[in-house]
């Protein structure tokens, strides 16, 4: 089972430590943050009212296996900076459960009817895994990003809280 646990300013080596280069750093948190990943960047997250941090704990392992984000916009909330570290982990339902774990926990705490994501196109494992919880794309919402000389696009994807808890039933 996926816990949501609070990232804290001591959790910061862990995750710094999983964040091997700028293309990493790219795919995991979009252009907000610089390589290297520090104390300080995360620092000033942990600072910001609007998000909320997560270590992302496997009671069955009984060990942190991931991060993950929550920041409050407007009319919506949206998850980011979702990682599962070990690539093992990776396509056995972890990812699934903890974005259900997120998005229980925002519809929960936060008076938003959506929550959204932001995923680069070439992500199709993270994409699937999304549509798997009820998110779909919304193709009006697109943003580029340069990285050695490559073009990554992000594509937008949306949840509303009755979508998504009609399948939590």
């Amino acid at each position: 089972m996926i816990k949501l646990q609070p990232f804290k300013i001591n959790d910061s080596f862990e995750l710094i430590s999983k964040i091997k280069d700028k293309r990493a750093l790219l795919q995991f948190a979009g252009p907000a943050y610089h390589f290297p990943l520090t104390e300080e960047q995360l620092e000033n997250d942990l600072d910001n009212e609007n998000r909320f941090m997560f270590r992302v704990y496997d009671e069955t392992q009984q060990n942190v296996i991931g991060h993950a984000q929550i920041f409050l916009k407007e009319d919506t909330f949206l998850l980011g900076r979702i990682l599962i570290w070990d690539e093992n982990n990776r396509g056995k339902g972890y990812g699934k459960k903890t974005v259900q774990e997120l998005l229980k926990y925002g519809f929960r705490n936060f008076h938003r009817k959506t929550a959204e994501l932001n995923v680069y196109d070439w992500n199709t494992g993270a994409i699937e895994c999304y549509k798997k919880v009820g998110f779909e794309i919304d193709l009006g919402v697109m943003s580029e990003v340069s990285i050695d000389n490559e073009l990554w696009l992000s594509i937008n994807m949306k949840i509303n809280k009755d979508t998504f808890e009609s399948q939590e039933q």
